[in-house]
């Protein structure tokens, strides 16, 4: 064990040395440094002292390809079956939403009812912000997506074309970092690269959120060090995917080693308004089954959301035929007749 501590000593001391001497780590060392962290094989003086002093100097694109190096070997994995569109990968911040009402897992479900995958991966309640999380909010509608081992997750997506991968139930040794993140106080790192990781194997649309415009130019930098070709990014709500009703939006497209951005306008289409406030996971049930029958005040923000994701993954030719398909899937009833079909299939056969 102390040949692990000695290992990690060299890792702080280059990144701990102050703006004149310190230095980033190589990829190839980020990596190594993070299997160290999760496996506990660092001391937990040392766990604290790497995530201060790497926030302190904020992680250059190799950093954190060598941090995305380190989850996609010891983290989990989901594979897309034969014939399957190619997934949605939504990235979002892991401590989750406190201030505005989330749209995605409503924007989830009209992705799904056009047999359009989605992958979701997060955690349970988490510091430092601990909003409401990915699963709390499925578990809201209905759908109770924790609790499934890796194998039955698979088996899921295979049927339905939905994953959530939730941290405690399928990444344990990640778990073992969520005390650190209490006790400092601040969002490590980690957090910048939980919204880029994905553990899907294969071709994907990688869309992800961000709150700061400079974040946008390191993940794209990072994520063609990872190979990635279809790369969205979106200055959305606290970070995330959720694209604002009372405000433009700037959504960045980064293909070929080419990055563009679009500044669109809600009000431009017909869907301008107020962003809801979160105030509690009772008030934000009722309003997104509404919703999901075209009534209440989150549906100008589905149409308009549902819209834009369903131009990016190639289900419309342009963002005002998909918000026309959204208000047509929400008419009919199958948007709700989707959210049913998933919680049956998962009371059935788990």
């Amino acid at each position: 064990m102390s040949n692990k501590y000695e290992e990690f000593k060299t890792y702080l001391k280059k990144i701990g040395s102050g703006e004149v001497t310190g230095k980033s780590l190589t990829r190839e060392e980020t990596k190594s440094a993070l299997k160290l962290m999760l496996k506990e094989e660092a001391s937990a003086a040392q766990i604290g002292g790497f995530m201060i002093a790497h926030r302190i100097r904020r992680p250059i694109p190799e950093e954190l390809a060598g941090m995305i190096d380190a989850y996609i070997e010891l983290g989990p994995k989901i594979y897309s079956p034969r014939n399957q569109r190619q997934p949605i990968f939504f990235g979002m911040p892991f401590d989750g939403r406190k201030n505005t009402a989330p749209i995605y897992p409503l924007t989830t479900i009209i992705l799904l009812t056009q047999k359009q995958p989605v992958i979701l991966h997060g955690g349970s309640s988490m510091p430092v912000k601990y909003g409401v999380t990915h699963n709390e909010l499925f578990q809201a509608l209905g759908l109770n997506l924790t609790g499934l081992s890796l194998t039955q997750l698979q088996s899921f997506f295979n049927h339905n074309n939905f994953a959530l991968i939730h941290q405690p139930d399928h990444f344990s040794l990640a778990e073992n970092l969520i005390p650190y993140r209490d006790q400092i106080g601040k969002r490590p790192p980690l957090a910048s690269m939980e919204l880029i990781w994905t553990c899907h194997q294969g071709k994907h649309l990688h869309i992800s959120g961000y709150v700061h415009s400079p974040t946008e130019e390191r993940h794209w930098k990072t994520l063609e060090l990872m190979g990635e070709e279809n790369v969205i990014t979106v200055k959305g709500l606290e970070g995330g995917i959720d694209l604002s009703i009372n405000r433009s939006s700037t959504i960045g497209h980064y293909r070929h080693q080419v990055g563009t951005r679009q500044v669109f306008h809600p009000k431009d289409y017909e869907c301008s308004g107020k962003d809801i406030e979160w105030i509690n996971i009772e008030e934000w049930q009722r309003f997104a089954i509404q919703a999901l029958k075209g009534e209440g005040p989150l549906v100008k923000a589905l149409e308009w959301n549902a819209g834009i994701y369903f131009f990016y993954s190639g289900l419309s030719t342009d963002i005002e035929e998909g918000i026309n398909k959204v208000k047509e899937i929400i008419h009919s009833q199958d948007a709700l007749k989707q959210l049913k079909k998933l919680i049956n299939w998962r009371e059935e056969n788990f």
